[in-house]
């Protein structure tokens, strides 16, 4: 059977044996002209007045929109916002676009440009965060959870805040959207450790679909909620990225309309665990390196079973990366149980240290092994993950290996997840 896997910018073909099923939330088409959807929805809010009755000429207007690890068009968003904007008389000048970086790397300029597009990029004031600079932070004094919570200077200090992004399932915060564009888009480095720190991590409602009672996604609303969010504008996705429908309005009532519509059409359920789970990171921009790809592991590992194997299928254009410290913790630590131990020393505190924390209980129940045409087995290895060069190669001699500790009658069980985290699999 010939199975397309959402890899790179152009995706996957690979051929998988007959009797593999195919784990996948239904498909959406993208709505028909999005910027009247856009517009529609900016004008009929969900409740909240209209954005142009919430602005006024003179105001001073901060747009927050993702980086480019996420796939929200917000070439096709900002237009339509900046348009509606000005004709509600607020001028060009007082329009920052802030660019909700978290800890995550800055963007070039040419990034930039391909991520807001050339006509916004060189007619509006476009601001990069950086949760690392304290002259760009001001203190909100502390969480709903007593944590420190830092956040950036211009969206404090302005009269309208407009938060944009786009909702899908999220390994530990439910899912994405919504109040993730203040954290941790736009606080200090310390408030996104202490968010995702360990004890919030391992908490049992950190997972995918589950906003209420988890500690992440109710200190990242509350945090939001200190800075008094004006307006939300999200979008949903299919799996060509195209959007298939638009929330905006109330940051909690848009984005809780907005999940629920996620939410009944990514919860996909199987009979039993599977011995093999060929996963994905859906594509890019998700999978441009391997610390994302962590997302598309954990969507694997709710149906695989104990000792069973993930085949982690990312085109990693931008490599393991070289920032931030994912791969550093991961070779200090040397094994999963290696990190996990040094995670419980008192006292320890390290960015990133929430992927490397996820990705070492992924690797305590399942054997992961990592196919990218933009790393070397080297790489995969110093990450801690087995080089896997042919997927086909790897499953049938995985389905051998299997087979021999198989009862007579049974067959390995294996599946393809080919949109990985953009399906919330459960078994029944």
């Amino acid at each position: 059977m010939d199975v397309k896997l959402a890899y790179g910018r152009t995706g996957l073909t690979v051929t998988l044996p007959d009797n593999i099923d195919i784990v996948a939330a239904p498909s959406l088409p993208g709505v028909a002209n999005p910027a009247i959807a856009l517009l529609e929805a900016i004008r009929q809010p969900i409740g909240s007045p209209p954005l142009a009755d919430l602005v006024k000429p003179g105001d001073k207007v901060v747009i927050v929109h993702s980086d480019m690890t996420r796939p929200t068009p917000n070439d096709v968003i900002m237009p339509v916002l900046l348009a509606q904007l000005e004709t509600a008389g607020v001028r060009r000048e007082d329009i920052t676009l802030l660019n909700g970086l978290g800890t995550h790397r800055a963007q070039t300029e040419a990034e930039m440009r391909v991520l807001l597009g050339d006509a916004v990029y060189d007619n509006y004031r476009c601001v990069q965060h950086d949760a690392f600079n304290d002259e760009v932070l001001v203190s909100l004094g502390t969480t709903s959870s007593g944590h420190p919570l830092r956040v950036n200077r211009l969206l404090v200090e302005s009269d309208v805040r407009i938060l944009t992004g786009f909702i899908e399932p999220h390994l530990f915060a439910g899912y994405s959207g919504g109040p993730k564009a203040v954290l941790p888009a736009l606080c200090g480095q310390e408030s996104v450790l202490t968010n995702h720190g360990r004890e919030m991590i391992a908490h049992p409602k950190a997972t995918w679909g589950i906003c209420e009672g988890n500690p992440i996604w109710e200190e990242m609303r509350d945090a939001a909620l200190k800075t008094d969010p004006t307006f939300i504008l999200n979008v949903t996705l299919n799996e060509d990225k195209e959007i298939t429908a638009v929330f905006a309005g109330d940051m909690l009532a848009a984005h809780e309309a907005g999940r629920e519509f996620v939410r009944r059409q990514a919860m996909v359920g199987v009979d039993e665990p599977y011995d093999i789970v060929i996963t994905t990171n859906s594509g890019f921009p998700l999978d441009q390196n391997l610390y994302q790809t962590v997302k598309g592991m954990k969507a694997a590992v709710g149906i695989v079973r104990e000792g069973g194997h993930i085949i982690m299928v990312a085109a990693c254009e931008d490599g393991i990366p070289d920032h931030g410290r994912y791969l550093e913790l991961l070779m200090e630590a040397g094994s999963p149980q290696g990190f996990l131990d040094m995670l419980a020393q008192p006292g320890f505190s390290a960015q990133d240290q929430w992927q490397v924390q996820i990705q070492a209980l992924i690797q305590l129940k399942a054997e992961v092994h990592v196919y990218s045409e933009n790393l070397s087995d080297e790489q995969i290895r110093s990450a801690l993950f087995t080089p896997c060069n042919d997927i086909a190669e790897t499953v049938n001699r995985l389905v051998e290996e299997i087979g021999r500790g198989v009862a007579p009658g049974q067959v390995c069980r294996i599946c393809a997840m080919p949109e990985g985290p953009q399906t919330i699999a459960y078994v029944r």
